[in-house]
């Protein structure tokens, strides 16, 4: 479900994920293409689709790599309290 989040909305998922400053860094080039779009200014407006698609391939890694994360603390976790 939060692979679907960041295709539509990449910088909430960044926030779901609590990586706020990629979050913030993401929501930035999302609105700027998300502008870049609605004005469709000249050759600008070439950019929007590449744009977009950074962000979103950018949020979906970084939710993927936060998820591995979380799977190895657990793993650690596990391992450490069978001590």
């Amino acid at each position: 479900m939060i692979y679907l989040v960041a295709i539509i909305c990449p910088p909430l998922a960044l926030l779901f994920k609590g990586k706020i400053f990629q979050a913030i860094l993401n929501g930035v080039l999302w609105g700027i293409s998300a502008i870049l779009f609605v004005l469709s200014l000249g050759f600008l407006g070439g950019l929007t689709f590449p744009i977009w698609i950074v962000t979103i391939i950018w949020a979906i890694l970084t939710v993927r790599g936060a998820n591995e994360q979380e799977r190895h603390q657990e793993i650690v976790d596990a391992i450490k309290s069978n001590k």
